[in-house]
């Protein structure tokens, strides 16, 4: 039983007063893993957003450690930008565990770990997701597991960039009949694409700039300077490679305008 049941359990069993249970309730708010990590356990009852666990420069088994302290709380745990190491690491800790089934996603390097009996609730949000390159998807990958575990139905669409720009047709046409609340666009290179997406629907556009290209536009920049200079109204832009980012802001509208 985690430590949130194990209170309320005790407040029907007139164990402890509504005060304290309170009490524990909100010094439970942060579960601390040693003097490394601080959890936010609660981060998607009060914002809708979960809390990922970003493995990218963290030691295996402090990793294994926040892992542990989240599953201990909550029914699911997400880890992204992990390494071999650490992938590793993760499997010989839980893959034993038949309580919970480990989904990884080596292209857009993310992991879920759940309880076996577990599922994201539908809120009814509608994402959709495009990619100007192939080049793209990983990050788009990444967005797109953040966003099923929001509750959202996504509709995608790879390496459909203005290169050949006849593409965005078909898969934009057929998102706007579906009736998708918000799109993302993963565009590296100069990062077009999401200004003209934004420029021929009446829904929010999310432009993610991926670290592709040449010269000084590898690393995004080029990218991520198209977007925040378009003229295109409606779109919103997240920072480089951000797949969570634009995943947790896509959901968190997709939702409310579904509810």
């Amino acid at each position: 039983m985690s430590e949130i049941k194990n209170i309320l359990q005790k407040l029907l069993e007139k164990k402890i007063s509504l005060n304290d249970a309170e009490k524990l309730l909100k010094a439970n708010l942060i579960e601390e893993i040693g003097d490394v990590a601080k959890l936010d356990i609660f981060r998607k009852t009060r914002t809708g957003t979960p809390e990922v666990i970003f493995a990218h420069n963290k030691d295996p088994q402090i990793l294994i450690d926040i892992i542990s302290g989240f599953l201990k709380n909550k029914q699911f745990a997400i880890i992204s930008r992990y390494n071999e190491e650490q992938k590793k690491k993760i499997f010989e800790n839980f893959s034993s565990n038949k309580d919970y089934v480990i989904d990884v996603n080596d292209l857009g390097k993310i992991i879920v770990i759940k309880e076996t009996t577990y599922a994201f609730t539908k809120k009814g949000g509608i994402v959709g997701i495009i990619t100007a390159g192939s080049s793209d998807i990983p990050i788009a990958t990444e967005a797109e597991v953040i966003i099923k575990s929001m509750g959202c139905e996504v509709i995608s669409s790879y390496d459909v960039g203005i290169a050949g720009i006849h593409r965005i047709f078909s898969p934009l046409i057929k998102m706007i009949k579906i009736g998708v609340h918000v799109i993302i666009v993963c565009a590296g290179m100069e990062g077009t694409l999401p200004g003209v997406v934004a420029a021929l629907v009446d829904i929010p556009v999310i432009g993610v700039p991926i670290s592709s290209g040449y010269g000084i536009g590898k690393k995004g920049k080029g990218a991520l300077i198209t977007m925040l200079q378009s003229c295109s109204p409606g779109l919103l832009v997240v920072n480089i490679d951000n797949g969570f980012g634009a995943g947790a802001s896509a959901s968190i509208i997709a939702n409310k305008i579904a509810e």
